[in-house]
């Protein structure tokens, strides 16, 4: 397989709503400060998948820790370049995983500077200043991946509206099969589920600027993409294949 053109069926016949799934993410380097701080902070390794000792909090018991990084926790630290996808029929792990360092193999690092941001409800480290270069690598990643996704079954499509959606939104998900793409992309890395409470939220965003004061410090570099694999909707997703831009 090459990564200029791949060949893939026009169409995707259904597959099982409960095997597998993949997803094309922005991972740091396991050995990284920001890799240890955002693993840590969540309560897992989605590398080694190893359960993780959360950091004590000030104001927030453990039980309401784990409860607020869950879902976080479920996906893995990441920022997702290429949501959640089944495979189409006729197409396997491992054609992902070529087409994955092929993509790679074309594309030059940059650096971005995060910070903790409000998206929402949702703690998350953003860009301190959006980079074109992170806007184009996201929508190559949704445009060059998308031969390879099956598409979403109607249960499937009325979740994501259930969110309630705007008219580009709606039409990314009918394209792309997820509606936050594109235009409507906004680079993060979540850190806690949606807090309705400010001042809970602003407790938070407290820790978070404390135990992640190393990982912020310095410009993050962007220089490879990963592959992960969700076995079940019960499973966590866990890294299958990091692959580094230019080798």
């Amino acid at each position: 397989m090459t990564s200029n053109s791949p060949q893939f069926p026009a169409f995707a016949p259904a597959v099982n709503p409960d095997g597998s799934r993949y997803a094309i993410y922005f991972a740091p380097d396991s050995d990284t400060p920001l890799h240890r701080f955002g693993s840590t902070w969540l309560g897992r390794d989605a590398v080694s998948g190893a359960a993780l000792d959360q950091p004590g909090l000030d104001g927030i018991d453990a039980a309401r820790q784990t409860e607020l990084t869950a879902t976080a926790n479920n996906y893995g630290f990441h920022a997702t370049l290429k949501p959640p996808f089944h495979l189409r029929d006729g197409n396997t792990a491992d054609q992902l995983l070529e087409e994955a360092a092929a993509f790679a193999a074309a594309r030059t690092p940059f650096q971005v500077q995060l910070v903790a941001r409000d998206l929402s409800g949702f703690l998350a480290l953003m860009q301190k200043e959006s980079k074109a270069e992170m806007r184009e690598l996201a929508a190559d990643c949704v445009r060059h991946f998308d031969p390879m996704r099956a598409l979403p079954g109607e249960a499937e499509l009325e979740k994501r509206r259930a969110a309630g959606l705007s008219a580009q939104q709606e039409q990314m998900l009918q394209r792309w099969g997820y509606p936050y793409v594109m235009g409507e992309f906004r680079f993060h890395m979540t850190l806690s589920k949606r807090i309705k409470d400010d001042s809970e939220r602003d407790a938070l965003m407290q820790e978070i600027l404390k135990h992640g004061a190393e990982a912020l410090a310095t410009p993050v570099a962007v220089d490879a993409i990963s592959v992960f694999q969700q076995e079940n909707r019960k499973a966590p997703f866990t890294r299958l294949g990091r692959f580094a831009f230019g080798s």
